[in-house]
């Protein structure tokens, strides 16, 4: 997909920069040398915006992530395990235990049980919670895992994790890799855009960041109301004649540095005062909602302007991204965390989401966008089945981080709509059947996109990288309808 691009970097450097480098003296070459590794897909990566041919088919052409930052109780959403009512307020048996660690309980803390009633839910008798009552109207569109596990068990570095494939800072995000080997079909908008609602995100801006790939596939975040994103509109006395002018000057001046110095990063520099241009164009029409109608607005919970409605407005500016040929929406959403009081913590958020979720798929398969677009809805891991009690953190009947199990869906984009995927233990603490890793997920997104993760690759300090680490993991194909 991706062709070396040693040569383009090669051809970047003039005879006159070259001796210049040469003339400093051995240490200076080294380093250059290990530098150009990485520079080397840096440059054909900044090369080109053109979308790039997929590895295969695709069976979707765009992503929308709902990412629930916080970690959403599977046991109270999707996953009724009656066991633990009736072994509520008893220990869990040790040997279920076997020497986890936890971030706020003991091991030994009595067990919580299930704190809303569930119920089997369409054609597809799949259960769900009776907080879900939207989604439950669309539950045979949906695709749910309920055996997701992760490797890691405090926020930060697990919402990293889950975007990112690494749960340190630095590395590409989802988003960047795609964008990264598929390139951008939107020539007036970002290929990887950013919504956030609920809150602060302990993964922070590194969940969206390129990392070491050209930063021009970082996630670009968008603002709820107002510009889109921040100065894009002219500031008095300058109009559109005036600001195309002094980027062609820019552009110039840019073209004459990025010439002596083979930086590729000059280019990136270039595209994205360009970007912007183009954009002044389109962003007051996406931002536009008043072109949609009103049965529309109703039926997500819609309201610009209204920040109670945040999370409905992101998911309808989703769709509306959608249809204009952005490949990778990410919809963060924190407020999920619920260390005490987990039934009003989770009747609180869904609330705020689950109307908009259901109206995004029925709007997506209304307009026919549904069967291209991979909707993905998950935090980033799951919560005991031990309850969490601290009188001096004023905490009471709520639920610690647990990453051995969790459950996610899906909807669109080739996956098997109606079904409920792997299985946990009659306790919801491990996952007994089909369990489907982090690595296993991301994987399996990039094959919707027709991109196989092991060739999906960017060598980086002498490494070749991937999003899915350096351990086996594979695509879920029993998922794909």
């Amino acid at each position: 997909m991706n062709p070396d691009p040693q040569n383009q970097l090669l051809h970047a450097q003039t005879r006159r920069h070259f001796f210049r480098d040469c003339g400093v003296g051995v240490g200076k070459i080294a380093l250059a040398s290990m530098l150009a590794n990485g520079g080397a897909q840096l440059a054909h990566a900044s090369s080109s915006d053109s979308p790039a041919p997929p590895h295969f088919a695709p069976r979707a052409k765009r992503v929308i992530y709902l990412f629930m930052a916080g970690a959403p109780s599977q046991l109270e959403l999707f996953d009724y395990k009656p066991k633990l009512k009736e072994l509520e307020g008893k220990p869990i048996p040790p040997s279920v235990i076997a020497g986890q660690r936890y971030a706020f309980i003991q091991p030994d803390a009595a067990v919580l049980g299930p704190q809303f009633e569930f119920a089997k839910r369409g054609q597809s008798g799949i259960e769900l919670s009776d907080q879900l009552p939207h989604l439950s109207r669309v539950v045979d569109e949906l695709t749910f895992v309920r055996s997701c596990h992760t490797d890691l068990f405090n926020h930060s570095p697990a919402q990293l994790f889950m975007n990112t494939g690494n749960g340190v800072p630095g590395r590409p995000s989802m988003g960047a890799w795609l964008s990264y080997g598929l390139g951008n079909e939107a020539n007036d908008l970002p290929t990887f855009v950013v919504l956030k609602s609920g809150g602060s995100l302990s993964g922070g801006s590194g969940m969206w960041s390129a990392g070491f790939l050209p930063s021009k596939h970082q996630g670009v975040p968008f603002r709820g109301e107002g510009d889109p994103i921040l100065h894009i509109s002219n500031p008095a006395g300058i109009d559109r004649s005036i600001q195309r002018d002094t980027l062609d000057t820019l552009e110039r001046l840019n073209s004459l540095q990025a010439e002596r110095t083979g930086d590729p990063e000059i280019d990136t520099r270039i595209s994205a005062y360009e970007m912007a241009f183009r954009m002044q164009s389109r962003a007051p029409e996406l931002m536009d909602f008043s072109q949609e109608t009103a049965a529309t607005l109703q039926s997500y919970g819609a309201n610009p302007g209204n920040g109670k409605a945040a999370f409905a407005n992101n998911c309808l500016l989703a769709r509306r991204l959608a249809e204009r040929g952005v490949r990778f929406i990410q919809v963060y959403h924190s407020g999920w965390d619920h260390h005490s009081n987990v039934a009003g913590g989770i009747k609180g958020q869904t609330r705020q989401t689950d109307q908009a979720c259901a109206a995004l798929i029925e709007d997506l398969k209304q307009r026919g966008l549904l069967e291209d677009t991979l909707v993905v809805w998950g935090g980033e891991f799951g919560r005991t089945p031990m309850v969490e009690a601290s009188a001096a953190l004023g905490r009471s009947q709520g639920r610690d981080h647990h990453p051995q199990a969790f459950t996610m869906w899906f909807a669109g984009g080739g996956m098997k709509p109606g079904l409920a995927y792997g299985q946990t233990d009659e306790l919801g603490f491990h996952v007994v059947e089909k369990p489907v890793h982090v690595h296993d997920v991301q994987a399996t997104i990039l094959h919707c996109l027709g991109i196989d993760h092991e060739r999906l690759v960017y060598k980086h300090q002498g490494l070749n990288f991937k999003l899915t680490g350096v351990e086996e993991h594979h695509p879920v194909t029993d998922l794909l309808a």
